[in-house]
């Protein structure tokens, strides 16, 4: 037998994984109906930006959901915007849905709101979509989108129920997080209304903290000199805070001041655009200069305020389900799309360099940085499949289904696995077939055996790609590239998770083995994104090659 073999789970957590949960089994525990689902997913957001998971941003609502519920440690994306959204939508590996790089869905795959909402569910959608095709085509009976990312103070494109709005009036005080959380309560106060006796599915999808880094004045106060400190004791006092927390206990990674977004601009253009004060690597903050320190210290401020308004938002949110009654008998997710960004572009309206950083006519991104102190522990950032990329905090509320209370699981989890969670927890089984056309098998597990303890969680192995990057997970060993070409890095992940020493020159057995294991499920992967009819057109505004959202 393999090393990689033997790092197989065992077949009983196999079986266990991935029994189905009947409706009694996922009931809210008093009317043995499904519970109502609420994903939560934040865009950009560090693996420790929230308190929960080791920042000093004030996170209180996300730290509540985490008191009361149960995180993972080891919970993953996919390390950019919009395949995450197709694997966690979907239930797939974006390769597999024709996501990555972005194309037409195959009518196969159906996103979960549809398989929920045709066995008794409402579904309701509010903020970012980044999935092609409309969204109500998704399976959700109403939506308000935000299209328009780059202008959080006014956007140009948003929508409502697929059908343009005009965009915000200066007296409206429009804000994009807000706005969002807005509708979000719209639709759980029509869902009362007049669908009260069928539960829920609300798909609550933030664009915060996403650049261009903008937030309210009143919020980046309050933050405002915090950052004076720097980046790298940033990155000292999140470690020691998740050490007590028992969320790592590992070393820290190494900051790379070489490795930034081959999109980005280049570091005199952004002097130039920008101003003095502006970064293009990750230094050690003692090599900038005041100038450059009391401009990047703003610009974390503004990225906390954005976190911030986010946990406000979501707070208001859950308040309004403890209200209805709802709390108990609603499953909460909270997750990030991706690690926090390194990119420094400029996009939107442009920068005015003698706008107050934050407000509507600047345009700053959180960059290197500060994207390493964000991901702390972790190493790279959004878009590798390195640690930093791809690591999501995941908290996981359900009162009337979990008893443990503020515990922490360190079982590996993808994005993959919502679906199949959800399903189980609705009673519902993945169908064989969607639209005439045979469905692969769901290649993520249900997490429900993870909310009634930490045991490992039956599978293969976990697949990443992106943008020429990629990745492999067996047990605890991690193979990883970056960029393509590039040879593979070898990782001990239960020893080093921060990726500090490569160990493919010692075990090229092992690495050889993981990798015909990687391509073989690459080439699976991208034969299924093709196989059967497209479900449609690509939406407009997809990325091209090399963008980024």
């Amino acid at each position: 037998m393999t090393a990689a073999r033997r790092c197989f789970p065992s077949l009983c957590f196999l079986l266990l994984a991935t029994l189905p949960v009947t409706h009694a089994a996922g009931a809210d525990g008093t009317s043995g109906r499904p519970p109502n689902v609420l994903v939560i997913l934040a865009d950009d957001m560090g693996y420790s930006d929230a308190g929960c998971y080791g920042g000093e941003i004030a996170t209180p609502n996300i730290d509540a959901l985490a008191e009361g519920g149960i995180r993972f440690t080891q919970f993953y994306n996919t390390g950019r915007c919009w395949p995450s959204r197709a694997a966690l939508l979907s239930g797939y590996y974006a390769q597999q849905v024709n996501r990555d790089p972005p194309g037409a869905r195959p009518k196969w795959a159906v996103l979960v709101p549809d398989l929920l909402r045709r066995t008794g569910y409402r579904t309701y959608h509010s903020g970012k979509w980044h999935v092609d095709g409309p969204v109500l085509a998704g399976g959700f009976d109403r939506s308000y989108e935000l299209v328009d990312p780059d202008r959080d103070f006014g956007p140009k494109e948003h929508r409502l129920d697929d059908r343009p709005l005009p965009p915000p009036r200066p007296e409206e005080r429009y804000y994009g997080t807000t706005a969002i959380a807005e509708h979000a309560l719209g639709w759980l106060d029509e869902h009362e209304a007049g669908h009260a006796e069928k539960p829920f599915f609300l798909y609550l999808a933030f664009m915060a903290p996403h650049f261009p880094l903008m937030a309210p004045e009143a919020d980046i106060a309050r933050y405002r000199g915090r950052y004076d400190e720097g980046w790298d004791a940033i990155r000292g006092r999140r470690l020691k805070r998740q050490r007590e927390l028992g969320i790592y206990g590992g070393e820290l990674s190494r900051r790379d001041p070489r490795s930034v977004p081959g999109w980005n601009l280049k570091e005199d253009e952004l002097r130039a655009r920008i101003g003095p004060g502006e970064v293009g690597r990750a230094l050690a903050w003692d090599e900038l200069t005041p100038e450059q320190k009391a401009f990047q210290s703003a610009k974390m401020a503004i990225h906390a305020a954005m976190v911030d308004r986010m946990d406000r938002e979501i707070g208001r949110v859950v308040e309004r389900l403890r209200k209805s009654g709802k709390l108990d008998t609603t499953l909460i997710l909270f997750a990030s799309d991706n690690g926090a960004s390194a990119e420094q572009i400029i996009r939107g309206d442009g920068h005015d360099r003698s706008a107050s950083p934050g407000s509507a006519r600047s345009f700053l991104c959180l960059g290197p940085g500060w994207s390493t102190a964000a991901n702390t522990p972790f190493r790279l950032h959004k878009s590798w499949n390195h640690e930093g990329g791809i690591a999501t905090p995941l908290i996981v509320h359900w009162p009337a289904g979990i008893r443990d209370r503020g515990e922490i699981r360190h079982a590996p989890g993808h994005f993959i696995d919502i679906v199949p969670t959800i399903l189980a927890l609705a009673g519902v089984a993945a169908p064989d077939e969607w639209g005439g056309e045979r469905r692969p098998p769901l290649p993520g597990r249900s997490l429900v055996p993870a909310f009634t303890k930490d045991a490992p969680i039956g599978r293969e192995f976990l697949f990443f790609k992106h943008a020429g990057n990629r990745a492999l997970r067996l047990g605890d060993w991690k193979i990883v590239a970056a960029g393509p070409g590039s040879p593979w890095e070898l990782y001990d992940l239960s020893r080093d998770r921060a990726e500090t020493t490569d160990l493919a020159a010692r075990e090229p057995s092992r690495v050889a083995e993981l990798s015909a294991i990687w391509s073989r499920a690459d080439a699976e992967y991208d034969r299924q994104g093709t196989t059967g009819k497209p479900l449609q057109k690509p939406a407009r505004g997809e990325p091209a090659k090399g963008a980024s959202r």
